[in-house]
């Protein structure tokens, strides 16, 4: 794992494409001119977090399992790779794999094997019935949700019916929607867009920033790129975030002009994304220049792979069984609540 934070008068080596990139795809924007700036104008502050490296679950002593018994999960999908890499991820946290998933009509009835676990795929139509009975025989089952947008809210609804607490990966969906389920239901949940720790840290920082400085980048440009894998259908939850972040600083933004990058082609040569993780990468870059041109600041996170994502769900669940046990008041969570319970490492 690398992480760097980093403050440089100069650019990222690979501005000048990105520039180029900025400035033909959107009619309404001046070319940024970095190039032209002297060395005392110029002033990017490049916050840059690249993992391609397994993220360490929290300390355990911060994360006490009921009387040392494992942990059963469901996770919901295990035919795509998030879910598959938070099955791997929980078997090497010693939790306990249920072996039943929610897919697809299509992959109803397949059986796949992940992490030497077989694990049966069940359609829409028996979702209802094999849940119940699961509930049954591991009463004290977390459901780990990495499916699609369009599923977040019939999942969510299902989850509450059944009273089976769950952690939410997914993005999408009616979010508002979401949590009035949830608290109607009064169940346990772990909804976050964003499950990677240190990329929940840099968005903490953000709100931070924007509490306490409400207004201080009025009349700049914003610029957002994002690049994830082909099959990430929606906006980076992530990205809306940061995004909501800078329009409490005072930047005017609106979610379309969000430049998603899903060709594989300028993922390699604009973006720099390395070709043995185009099926599985976020990448991120916000640009802010002044009014007149003269100053920028540029925020960057990168991430390669799905392991951080899958170890973020896995602290989730184990932090969601603590707050289960203890009886917490509080239901809902997000991540910047598990990292306040535990240790980054």
């Amino acid at each position: 794992m690398a992480f760097v934070l980093e403050v440089s008068v100069n650019l990222l080596g690979r501005q000048q494409k990105l520039n180029s990139f900025y400035t033909s795809s959107s009619r309404t924007r001046r070319p940024l001119t970095y190039a032209r700036f002297s060395r005392t104008q110029r002033r990017v502050l490049s916050i840059s977090a690249t993992l391609s490296t397994p993220i360490q679950s929290l300390d355990e002593k911060h994360l006490d399992r009921a009387n040392d018994v494992a942990l059963p999960i469901m996770v919901n999908s295990c035919m795509g790779k998030m879910g598959q890499a938070v099955i791997e991820a929980g078997i090497s946290a010693g939790l306990h794999i249920v072996p039943a998933s929610f897919g697809i009509q299509s992959d109803a009835g397949k059986t796949i094997q992940v992490g030497g676990k077989d694990i049966q795929v069940h359609g829409p139509s028996d979702r209802e019935t094999i849940l119940t009975s699961l509930v049954e025989e591991y009463p004290n089952m977390i459901v780990v949700d990495f499916t699609v947008p369009n599923a977040v809210n019939d999942n969510a609804e299902l989850y509450c019916k059944s009273g089976v607490p769950f952690v939410m990966g997914t993005t999408g969906g009616d979010r508002d929607l979401l949590y009035k389920t949830v608290e109607e239901a009064k169940l346990y949940a772990v909804i976050s867009p964003q499950m990677g720790k240190q990329v929940v840290a840099f968005l903490a920082a953000m709100e931070i920033m924007a509490k306490q400085f409400p207004g201080a980048f009025s009349g700049y440009k914003l610029q957002v790129m994002e690049s994830h894998q082909a099959t990430k259908l929606d906006a980076s939850g992530t990205a809306k975030a940061v995004i909501s972040c800078f329009q409490k600083l005072g930047v005017s933004f609106d979610l379309d002009q969000i430049q998603l990058i899903r060709d594989p082609k300028q993922q390699i040569e604009m973006v720099g994304v390395p070709e043995e993780h185009l099926n599985g990468h976020a990448f991120h870059m916000y640009n802010l220049t002044s009014p007149d041109g003269t100053v920028s600041f540029e925020f960057q996170h990168n991430v390669c792979g799905r392991s951080i994502y899958a170890e973020g769900a896995i602290d989730a669940a184990l932090f969601l069984a603590k707050k289960i046990q203890s009886k917490a008041d509080k239901k809902i969570y997000d991540m910047i609540d598990v990292l306040r319970e535990g240790s980054m490492r």
